[in-house]
């Protein structure tokens, strides 16, 4: 019978397995746990060594007892070390999970936040209410989701099953029953969306969550397309909506605005030129214009379209429009 062949432990391993025997109070030394965790008594003197000289943990030799203890209560191994920026910054991550309250995932990246930060409460003392003072969050209009529908869409694209749901496109009352392949979650512009492939349609399709009804995942299972891409597939859309269509857009920005525009990435495509009145053309590349129409009226007259001819036409049928709806009031 061939020897059985010993498979050493990670380091971070045998020190996590020494604390718990430490942090129980049970009387060990190097002996024992050499036998217990099959290295050697060097490879044991090593990691107790590690782990009062650079981790800074409260072990000493009691002699009486022939055993290793703590000298005071250890409730975490401290496996993490972050600097004073880096501990803000995990914090400011764990205001933003707010964002995620009321989905599956609110739960799972809270615990995954306290197994990161769990290593920290015996080597920095912080207060969290206090750090977070001059944080905060706003995000105007955030989208509504059905916690159990988002577990059923949630569950189908994970493994991969057919659904079936009611849904309503925008400005009709009635809503149409669809079958789809469930590819991808998205959480853009503050709302969940769904992409499908709709084999009626033979197309890929985004559902917003909140006109979804009704859904049922099917014991029919499909196979996502290796060449998906929730990247590729939003490339072409300023938020959510892309399309097949190839529109350079140009939009001129008067100079009392062009710090707000410069200040952030609109798209990936995105390209800024400063004008010599202080005002700033940005140029996009996009696959479809009912989006982009809709932002550029939210800036009122200091934005105009220079092109495509399309776009500009557009938005000249949509200002006379509103201009009708507030002169007739």
């Amino acid at each position: 019978m061939p020897p059985r062949t010993q498979v050493s432990r990670p380091p971070i391993e045998r020190m996590l397995r020494i604390h718990e025997e430490l942090r129980r109070g049970a009387f060990t030394n190097c002996t024992k746990l050499a036998r217990t965790l099959e290295v050697s008594r060097k490879t044991i003197v090593r990691d107790i060594a590690f782990m009062r000289d650079r981790l800074e943990l409260p072990i000493e030799f009691d002699a009486p007892i022939n055993a290793y203890r703590y000298t005071h209560p250890v409730s975490a191994f401290p496996t993490v070390q972050v600097t004073e920026g880096e501990l803000l910054a995990l914090l400011v991550a764990r205001k933003a999970l707010e964002q995620y309250r009321g989905t599956p995932f609110h739960r799972q990246l809270e615990m995954s936040f306290e197994k990161l930060t769990g290593g920290l409460k015996d080597r920095i003392t912080f207060s969290p209410a206090d750090e977070l003072q001059s944080v905060s969050f706003k995000n105007v209009g955030l989208g509504k989701a059905d916690l159990a529908i988002f577990n059923t869409l949630s569950g189908a694209v994970l493994r991969q099953f057919e659904i079936e749901f009611d849904y309503r496109k925008p400005g009709e009352k009635k809503a149409v029953r669809r079958q789809v392949q469930p590819y991808h979650l998205a959480h853009r512009e503050n709302l969940w969306y769904l992409v499908a492939f709709d084999s009626e349609r033979s197309a890929l399709r985004t559902f917003a969550l909140p006109r979804i009804s009704n859904a049922i995942a099917l014991k029919r299972q499909f196979a996502r397309p290796p060449d998906f891409s929730p990247e590729k597939f939003f490339a072409t859309a300023l938020g959510v909506l892309g399309g097949t269509g190839d529109f350079r857009v140009v939009v001129r920005f008067a100079a009392a605005v062009a710090d707000h525009v410069r200040e952030r990435e609109w798209h990936e495509s995105q390209e800024l030129r400063n004008l010599p009145d202080g005002g700033l053309e940005l140029t996009l590349r996009l696959g479809a214009l009912p989006e982009i129409e809709r932002w550029v009226l939210t800036w009122g007259s200091q934005a105009e379209v220079i092109e495509p001819k399309e776009l500009r036409q557009r938005l000249r049928a949509a200002v006379e429009a509103l201009a009708r709806t507030y002169r007739s009031r």
